[in-house]
């Protein structure tokens, strides 16, 4: 095989009709907009307000800086794309988009499974919360919880980037994605294929059994509460919290917990935006706009 070392991709995108491009483009910086303002807002909001300054608001701030740099990791350079006549990107950006994607997506996983344990620890050990989740406790899992997810997006990243890709350097989605590069290359990509696979069945699966249980745990202890009032506000946060938690993670399982690559590109993109464009926007709005204490920080603020 007449292997070349290539300096760039061409991403094929979502559709080759100007009209259809420039409706995209228009709902995709509306909705990154919206998305940087909001997590914007909930880190400031929870910087300024004393009040705020516990685990759980912490862990939010985390989660939408987070937020931030993963929409910002595909966003920008899609939108660049729905407009530009030719669509490319170097490899090294290519491995850099991927990495970043990777890593950033497991850190949220765990993320999210440390804020589940966090509520779970505040519901239900709600004596023993301020022992077991001190400025200590917080940290080590906010740190732990970054560091790991960067640990976690170098294995892929760097067995994808040893991989050969011969001349045909088109690729069928709209960012460096692992599915459409191992497609693309003409190595035998076995040994990458599972390995990414078990990786991905080990975060994946783990982090959302942690986030369930969590919350099984704490609809169970909900459902003691004497006051129906307690219940219904209690129950729809947490059910909202599962709801975002669930989307995540059913789309991002059924996209890489799959021995094989073999979606169709179309759907693969579809499932794709879910986790990089809308994910990003509705996990902040969802955690905070239902608290009643941030509320009433962010109408002091303003």
């Amino acid at each position: 095989t007449n292997v070349t070392a290539l300096l760039e991709f061409r991403l094929v995108g979502f559709s080759s009709n100007p009209h259809c491009q420039i409706l995209l483009f228009t709902v995709f910086f509306a909705i990154y907009i919206l998305t940087i303002l909001g997590n914007m807002i909930i880190i400031s909001v929870v910087t300024l307000e004393p009040r705020l300054h516990s685990p759980m608001y912490k862990f939010l701030k985390n989660l939408s800086f987070l937020e931030v740099c993963y929409t910002t990791t595909i966003v920008p350079k899609m939108l660049v794309n729905l407009l530009a006549k030719t669509k490319t990107i170097s490899f090294s950006g290519c491995m850099a988009q991927l990495y970043y994607f990777i890593s950033l997506g497991a850190t949220e996983c765990y993320l999210l499974s440390v804020m589940a344990y966090d509520r779970f620890l505040a519901v239900c050990e709600p004596l023993h919360y301020g022992v077991a989740m001190t400025a200590e406790s917080y940290t080590r899992l906010a740190v732990g919880s970054w560091v790991t997810g960067g640990f976690t997006g170098f294995l892929p990243c760097l067995m994808v980037s040893r991989l050969h890709f011969c001349s045909y350097n088109l690729i069928d989605h709209f960012f460096c994605d692992i599915s459409p590069l191992l497609k693309l290359s003409c190595s035998d990509t076995t040994v990458t294929e599972a390995v990414i696979f078990i990786l991905s069945l080990l975060v994946l699966s783990s982090c959302f059994l942690l986030t369930l249980v969590s919350y099984l745990l704490i609809i169970l202890s909900i459902l003691k509460i004497p006051s129906a009032s307690g219940k219904r506000i209690t129950f729809s946060t947490c059910s909202s919290h599962l709801m975002v938690v669930t989307i995540y993670y059913s789309t991002m399982i059924s996209m890489y917990v799959r021995p094989t690559y073999n979606l169709s590109s179309e759907l693969n993109k579809a499932i794709s935006v879910l986790y990089t464009v809308v994910t990003p926007l509705l996990n902040p709005v969802i955690y905070s706009l239902r608290n009643k204490a941030f509320k009433q920080a962010l109408e002091k603020i303003v």
